[in-house]
C-alpha cells in the first residue's frame, strides 16, 4: 500500500453509533476510535459537537459521521472552518448499520486519499463516491 492508501485514524461521530458500524468498518481494516471510546460512558453524551470536532482535528483524526442536516448546522461548519478538519458525512438517515458501513467500505479507498489532504472540508459519502459539501465545488476553503 502506497501512504495515501494507508488508512489514517478516523474519528466517529455519535450518529453512527458505539458498535455495529464501528465494528464492521474495524473488519475492512479501518483504524477507528468512536466518540463513546475518546469521552467516556456516558460522558460522551454531554460532548458537543464544536468540542469534538475541534478536538480530533487537533489530534489530526479525520472524522466520520451521519447528519442529514450539515449544510445548516453554522456552528459545527465554522468549528470545521476554524479547526481545519476532515469530515467524511453521510446525509441519509435512514440506512441501516451494514449500510452505513458499506458507504465508507465502498468509498474506501478516495476516503483515506482524501483525508490525507489538508482541511478544512467535508465530503458527502453516496453510495458510489464523494461530493465536497464544504467548500463547494470550485471555491476555496475560507482562511485560506
Amino acid at each position: 500500500m502506497s501512504p495515501l492508501e494507508q488508512p489514517r485514524k478516523f474519528f466517529i461521530d455519535r450518529s453512527l453509533g458505539r458498535v455495529a458500524v464501528p465494528r464492521l468498518l474495524r473488519a475492512a481494516g479501518w483504524e477507528l476510535i468512536t466518540l463513546a471510546e475518546h469521552y467516556g460512558v456516558p460522558a460522551d453524551e454531554q460532548v458537543e459537537d464544536t468540542r469534538w470536532i475541534e478536538d480530533t482535528a487537533k489530534l489530526g483524526w479525520a472524522v466520520l459521521m451521519k447528519d442529514k442536516r450539515i449544510r445548516y448546522r453554522r456552528a459545527e461548519i465554522q468549528a470545521v472552518i476554524e479547526h481545519q478538519a476532515r469530515c467524511f458525512v453521510i446525509t441519509r438517515g435512514d440506512l441501516t448499520s451494514t449500510d452505513y458501513a458499506q458507504r465508507f467500505v465502498i468509498n474506501q479507498g478516495a476516503i483515506f486519499a482524501a483525508s490525507h489532504m489538508d482541511g478544512p472540508f467535508i465530503h458527502t459519502v453516496h453510495a458510489d463516491r464523494l461530493e465536497p459539501l464544504y467548500p463547494p465545488r470550485g471555491e476555496p476553503a475560507a482562511g485560506r
